[in-house]
């Protein structure tokens, strides 16, 4: 399983809920009080924006490289929301070393 492009994601979320491994540089970590734990982190690759949903137990599983890494790989599963929003809901993160710092939003 390459790692899939965020311009690949709509094809590849047609098919329903496919495993699926994508990398990018963060540019925001989210945990909404209303969200019940869950946090979302933005990512951006050279073809466009990935939406991934960590759940509380992904979070605390992998909380030092989500929280501190520059840049992700991320492996999960698609989720197609109301829409046509695509996620990938993550099931393992692995931090990614990138030669320029780039300062994430982090919990706005």
């Amino acid at each position: 399983m390459g790692v899939a492009t965020a311009a690949q994601l709509p094809q590849r979320g047609a098919q329903g809920d496919e495993k699926v491994v994508v990398a990018g540089t963060v540019t925001h970590r989210q945990r909404p009080m209303t969200a019940q734990g869950i946090t979302f982190i933005n990512l951006e690759d050279e073809t466009g924006h990935i939406n991934v949903v960590c759940s509380v137990g992904c979070w605390a599983r992998y909380r030092k490289a989500a929280r501190g890494a520059g840049a992700l790989l991320v492996r999960g599963r698609l989720e197609v929301g109301d829409g046509g929003v695509i996620n990938v809901v993550a099931e393992h993160i692995v931090p990614l070393r990138i030669a320029a710092q780039v300062a994430a939003r982090n919990f706005r």
